[in-house]
């Protein structure tokens, strides 16, 4: 089950119901591949396949206190999967642990293994954890302690400023539209003419969606992508081989049932900020995994390493060696 049309991130479908997060029964488990993550939470399966164009299987997996992995964009295979938004669409991984992640991933990814090392640098970028709500911001503590303790001088703090020479690229808000933009656009390429002709009934949050989508100004289109390759290129000139980004899955903790967040594409609310959250992997076509590594009120939440594109396997091996050092939950 999920989200009709995969089209949220919140994991309720109005027609059949929001699967069990186990963890955090009065919570919704995320979207869009909310059936996959509440099966793997739930201990039915060891692990689960979902898609992730704008966060939805490290949503879920931050939700529902599981691992989850969406690959370097194009790294594994889509054949048979519809397509929502090309640019950003990918076939994800859920899983009950790292060992069991690793090892699907490995079979599915098109790229080839790489020796186990450390990562030369860890990089903690401030405007992430700064985005995140005080209690999420409290949790990260004692993880990202571990973290320094693990790989030492490697870890570092780093501001989006440090990241670009755009000026534009300092913002997390402007990472986010740019996403947004580019995906609405794809979206109502891909889906516009089936949604008119066949007129179908959607469920209020992800009607919102779509309507969002309507909207668009296609003159902000050739600005958008021209904005992605500049990121993208600065992401991939910025990381070495074996750096890595590090910031909080989710700002904020799962919704409770019932209490939709409005669909908007800016401000302070539960989707503007979780969308930039996850745009980064997006835009910069990164792998990224979430790691299940604390709870804040009993509500899980989880921290994301991101490395260059094409360096999966890498990203995969430090998972392990992370879980082995017992940094995860």
């Amino acid at each position: 089950m999920s989200d009709e049309l995969a089209f949220s991130l919140l994991g309720q479908n109005h027609f059949y119901g929001t699967p069990l997060n186990p963890q955090a029964a009065d919570r919704v488990p995320g979207g869009s591949s909310s059936g996959s993550a509440s099966a793997v939470a739930c201990g039915l399966v060891d692990f689960a396949l979902g898609t992730d164009t704008g966060g939805s299987t490290r949503v879920p997996a931050s939700n529902c206190g599981i691992w989850g992995f969406r690959p370097s964009h194009g790294f594994i295979s889509l054949a048979g999967v519809n397509p929502l938004a090309p640019s950003f669409d990918t076939v994800g991984i859920l899983a009950q642990s790292a060992d069991v992640l690793a090892r699907v991933g490995l079979v599915l990814l098109t790229c080839a293994p790489v020796p186990a090392s450390k990562p030369c640098k860890v990089h903690l970028i401030h405007e992430g954890f700064a985005l995140a709500d005080a209690d999420v911001q409290h949790a990260m503590l004692e993880p990202v302690r571990r973290l320094r303790d693990f790989f030492g001088e490697r870890v570092q703090e780093l501001s989006l400023r440090d990241l670009a020479a755009d000026k534009s690229a300092r913002s997390f808000a402007s990472w986010s539209d740019t996403f947004c933009v580019i995906q609405w656009a794809e979206i109502k390429s891909c889906l516009g003419a089936w949604i008119a002709d066949a007129k179908p009934e959607l469920g209020p949050d992800v009607a919102a969606s779509f309507e969002l989508a309507n909207q668009l100004d296609r003159r902000c289109v050739a600005e958008a992508l021209e904005r992605r390759e500049q990121y993208f290129r600065s992401l991939h000139d910025f990381l070495g081989l074996h750096d890595l980004l590090c910031i909080p899955t989710t700002p904020a903790l799962s919704p409770r049932k019932g209490d939709a967040p409005a669909r908007s594409s800016s401000g302070s609310g539960y989707y503007p900020r979780t969308s930039a959250m996850t745009s980064v992997g997006g835009i910069g076509r990164l792998p990224q995994v979430s790691l299940p590594v604390a709870h804040a009120g009993g509500v899980p939440v989880g921290l994301s390493l991101l490395a260059r594109h094409g360096q999966d396997t890498l990203l995969l091996e430090v998972m392990k060696s992370l879980d082995q050092q017992q940094l995860c939950h």
